[in-house]
């Protein structure tokens, strides 16, 4: 299959960014962006990155300019506390004529620092809480925006596993370009005009990730991480709706589809970070390291804030804000879910 985007931008060498990289390379060359030189180097001179072998249709560049003049579909794929910075960097370079589909599944502070989260009185809304979409229409001239959604794990696809995703967005001809660009006997990929739903989707599974990584860590089975999948998921959907989504999308590839291989795979950072706090090393520990940000903990701060703000019965949220953040013992979390006083099983449908 061609694609009629040649070539295709990819901006982030991480292990996502680097992934969706070489899927692309089946359907057109690809010009991959990192700011490292010796990045640069190593996938051009020898064909490899992050131990991974990379196709030979992808080359790399330290030149954003470059990037944006030659690709007319890009996918930015950088962490979400710097995706408003790495666009502000791009956005002297995109025309309307360009279509972006990121891969970040995370959200923007508006008018915030991460910092502020911990001081009293804070009060955060939706209009404080972005993402990446509406980062990118905000600081740019780019009107056609998509997202990737969906079990997408990094290592599994390089290593030539069949997945899928979703394209979400409001224009059918960004739907299609990404099904043009992605879509292989290895992969497929599936379409949505709710761009919002899957960017919330994508966002909040990886708090439950955290959570189902710190069952996995106690040594507990499948039934405590199951329960906690089915009541994480209708903690998203109450968050989803407060946003102003509808439950639609988080039963789908970009939310039971992205929870389930999020918060059951040690490929997960979300889900492996949450082992490791389980076991008894400490947040600074971890983050310090492992090798890419868990988004999950990010977005948990600014999940346990506007469910403060929402008044939302969100008990496994408030129980992981206060293990990770606060200290919290883990056993007395868990026996405090075990008990929480559940009236309905699905309510939200």
């Amino acid at each position: 299959m061609g694609s009629p985007f040649n070539p295709v931008g990819v901006i982030g060498a991480g292990y996502f960014g680097t992934a969706v990289a070489n899927l692309l390379a089946y359907n057109s060359d690809v010009l991959l962006f990192s700011r490292r030189d010796d990045v640069v180097a190593e996938i051009n001179h020898h064909h490899r990155h992050l131990g991974m072998q990379m196709s030979p249709r992808v080359r790399a560049t330290t030149d954003v300019a470059e990037l944006a003049q030659q690709c007319t579909l890009i996918f930015p794929i950088v962490p979400s506390n710097s995706f408003r910075g790495m666009i502000r960097v791009l956005s002297p370079y995109l025309r309307p004529h360009h279509i972006i589909i990121h891969g970040t599944k995370g959200f923007d502070l508006n008018g915030l620092e991460e910092e502020d989260l911990d001081k009293p009185g804070t009060v955060i809304t939706r209009a404080n809480v972005l993402t990446m979409s509406e980062v990118i229409r905000e600081e740019s001239s780019v009107v056609r925006v998509g997202c990737l959604s969906g079990p997408n794990l990094a290592a599994e696809i390089m290593a030539g596993q069949p997945a899928a995703t979703l394209v979400g967005s409001r224009f059918r001809e960004v739907i299609q370009a990404g099904q043009q660009a992605l879509n292989s006997s290895k992969f497929h990929v599936y379409g949505s005009y709710d761009i919002l739903g899957a960017e919330l989707a994508g966002a909040l599974k990886n708090i439950v990730a955290l959570g189902s990584g710190i069952i996995g860590g106690l040594g507990l089975g499948r039934n405590m991480q199951g329960l906690l999948i089915a009541r994480g998921l209708a903690e998203m959907v109450y968050f989803g709706k407060s946003l102003g989504t509808s439950s639609q999308a988080f039963i789908g590839v970009a939310g039971i589809g992205d929870l389930v291989a999020t918060a059951t795979s040690m490929n997960s950072r979300n889900y492996t970070f949450g082992t490791r706090l389980a076991k008894g090393e400490t947040m600074e520990t971890i983050r310090d390291t492992m090798p890419e940000l868990a988004e999950g903990v990010r977005t948990l701060r600014i999940a346990h804030q506007l469910a403060r703000h929402y008044k939302l019965h969100v008990p496994i949220t408030t129980m992981l804000h206060a293990v990770v953040f606060a200290g919290y013992p883990i056993e007395k979390a868990l026996e405090y879910l075990m008990t929480y006083p559940y009236a309905v099983d699905v309510d939200f449908l």
